[in-house]
């Protein structure tokens, strides 16, 4: 026979000890639809590749010389992939932000994080793991319905998750 109480919770002693102060907290949070969630994802991953670009911008010969000097990525002349990288981050945040393209956009941008990863700044993996994470949610979910993918999807006649604009790019 046990001398514990009719009563004692059962389960995690951490979600327990939490549960009766945080609760509703969880409750809530756990209730928080797709599509709001997106929002943040797309904005935040938009907000990193879009001031890049214009730190690129800013000054031409500085990042020129950036991708001549350091970045040195493999197989493309430093003046191409300054160009390839700037035209990415001026492309795709704007569609991130839209909701247009996202998945596309993000697989391009989980690109672009796997060439900065592995030839460029291998040390920075902290930071590009949080970038990929973003953009592997964006891959893998898309946009959400506050997107044009969406209304494009449902002009099209097909619902979110069944039409091939919104689910397969």
């Amino acid at each position: 026979m046990s001398n514990a109480p009719a009563t004692a919770p059962i389960g995690c002693p951490i979600c327990t000890a939490t549960a009766g102060s945080f609760s509703f907290i969880f409750r809530t949070a756990s209730r928080l639809p797709y599509a709001i969630l997106a929002i943040p994802l797309r904005l935040a991953v938009a907000t990193v590749f879009w001031n890049s670009a214009m730190t690129k911008l800013a000054n031409w010969d500085t990042t020129l010389s950036l991708f001549t000097d350091e970045y040195k990525v493999p197989l493309l002349a430093p003046e191409t992939a300054a160009h390839f990288a700037t035209a990415i981050e001026l492309t795709t945040p704007v569609l991130l932000v839209a909701g247009l393209m996202t998945r596309a956009a993000s697989l391009v941008l989980l690109g672009m994080v796997a060439v900065i990863e592995i030839f460029v700044y291998p040390q920075a993996w902290p930071t590009h793991i949080q970038w990929a994470a973003m953009l592997l949610i964006l891959l893998s979910r898309g946009a959400g319905t506050y997107s044009l993918d969406n209304v494009i999807g449902r002009w099209m006649g097909c619902s979110t998750d069944k039409c091939t604009l919104a689910s397969e790019l």
